[in-house]
This record gives C-alpha cells, sequence and structure tokens, in this order.
C-alpha cells in the first residue's frame, strides 16, 4: 500500500480496464479479484464502468477491502458539467462513493481544469470522494492547480514504462507530495521482446512483463497493468517473490528513449 497526502492509501499494484469491452470487463474484473487484486481502475470514457461495479458488487468482498477509481471525460469539464458527469459515474458504478476520481486529462486549450479541480474538492468534502486526483498533468498544469485550488492532488496518473520514465514528472510529483500513478505501465506490449528485459526476467525465471512491474514496484510507482487473459492477469500479480539489483535496475533505466505510445497532454483534447 502506498500512502496518499490525504491520509488515506493506494494499493501499489492494481488492475487496469483500459480498452476492455463491456462484455468482457466482468469477468476479468471479477478473475482479478479472485487472484488478489484490491484496486480497480476505471474511467467514464471507457464505457464500462457498469461492469465494472458489477463484478464488484459481486464479488462478496467488503467493500472497505476495495480500491475504486474512475475518471472525468474531457467534454465534461466545468463545474456543473462535472458535478452531473460524478454521480453518473457513481450511478453505473453502483457504489456509494469511489476511492479515486480523477481528471482524465488537462486539455488546457479549454481552461477548465481549474475549475473543475474547484469542483472535485467540494464532491471530496461530501463524502461520496475519498481522494481527488489528476491524470496526465504537466508540471505547467499542476502549478496553476496549486495556483488556483487549496487541494494537492493525490495522484497524477500518467503514461510511464521502461521507454518512457518521466523522471521529470516523478521528481515534480515528490515535490509536491503526489503519488506517481503509471497507465500503460507494460507500453502495450511493445518492450515484451526487448532483449534486456528478456535477460534479465529469466535471470529470475520471470518475463519480460513482470520484470517491468518490479521495475515500478522498486520505483515507487502505483500501476494498473490490464488484461482479459486470465493467465496474464495472474502472472502480472506474481511479483512479490524477487528483486531487481541495483545494476539490473540501471540496465532498465537505459531503455528511456522518451517514447510516448499516448498522446501530448498539452495538445489532446479527446
Amino acid at each position: 500500500m502506498i500512502g496518499l497526502n490525504d491520509g488515506t492509501r493506494i494499493p501499489q499494484l492494481g488492475f487496469g480496464t483500459f480498452q476492455i469491452d463491456p462484455e468482457d470487463t466482468g469477468a476479468a474484473v471479477a478473475h482479478a479479484l479472485d487472484v488478489g487484486y484490491r484496486s480497480i481502475d476505471t474511467a467514464a470514457a471507457y464505457g464500462n464502468e457498469r461492469e465494472v461495479g458489477g463484478a464488484i458488487n459481486g464479488s462478496g468482498i467488503d467493500r472497505a477491502e476495495l480500491h475504486v477509481t474512475t475518471k472525468l471525460w474531457n467534454s465534461n469539464q466545468g463545474s456543473d458539467r462535472a458535478t452531473t458527469a460524478f454521480e453518473e459515474s457513481l450511478s453505473k458504478l453502483g457504489l456509494d462513493y469511489v476511492d479515486l476520481y480523477l481528471i482524465h486529462w488537462p486539455v488546457p486549450s479549454r481552461d477548465l481544469y481549474v475549475e473543475t479541480w474547484q469542483a472535485m474538492e467540494e464532491l471530496r468534502a461530501d463524502g461520496r470522494i475519498r481522494s481527488i486526483g489528476v491524470s496526465n498533468f504537466q508540471e505547467s498544469h499542476l502549478d496553476r492547480l496549486a495556483d488556483g485550488a487549496d487541494t494537492v492532488p493525490a495522484v497524477n496518473q500518467i503514461e510511464l514504462h521502461p521507454a518512457l520514465q518521466q523522471r521529470r514528472m516523478r521528481e515534480a510529483h515528490a515535490q509536491r507530495g503526489i503519488v506517481t500513478e503509471a497507465w500503460s505501465p507494460l507500453a502495450q506490449g511493445q518492450l515484451f521482446d526487448d532483449e534486456t528485459l528478456g535477460e534479465i526476467g529469466s535471470g529470475h525465471g520471470k518475463s519480460a512483463a513482470q520484470t517491468m512491474l518490479r521495475w515500478h514496484m522498486q520505483l515507487g510507482n502505483v500501476t494498473i497493468p490490464k488484461s482479459v487473459n486470465p493467465e496474464r492477469i495472474e502472472s502480472n500479480f506474481d511479483i512479490w517473490d524477487f528483486e531487481l539489483s541495483q545494476d539490473e535496475m540501471a540496465a532498465i533505466e537505459s531503455l528511456d528513449a522518451g517514447n510516448r505510445i499516448g498522446p501530448d497532454p498539452d495538445e489532446f483534447t479527446g
């Protein structure tokens, strides 16, 4: 578990549901919960909140043991829209509260993220959100929030994997007391055949994917790998019985090429 700046905690390894079709979501989340995941990440834009909630509510697991994240989509930024959109997400999830609610993208061209953040502060105050955070925010966006609001984001969820290690953003988060959460922690499979990761993994009897996830753990990142394959869901969780050496961590550090898979946060409008 990782402590957040508001006194709450989040599991370091969670289960992501990005690009999982609604018809596959329930079974994938249910299996993840059976395996032992206790943090589930979704978003309004994923179109699968209802299925995520169904799997959670049908799991029999005490709600207090689970950590549920969802996100506000770009078209719903602004005070009134953000409040309505949150209520719609909560209804689809079938939950009384969410543990973490994020602004999905800053969309600086619309210049509504500070107003949106202020609305989220109010929603948190009424108890239906435990923690509020952001996703895909750059340093300049975090600075704007600091100038225009009272609450420091608990989390910034950003694209982060060995080919895009985001050192500057991780340092900026550490300076502000923000936890770094990595989306696309496995680079969407693009590094599964990487020779360095393969060699390191084989030395531990692990895959390249498990090696990357272990790297995230040792950096202190929160991560949310996704899969619909039951065996991969299980293997992604099986990363607690080995440790990477300093030399192995340095070898993975050398893979940083600044390569984004997703869009540029300064330009993306959705």
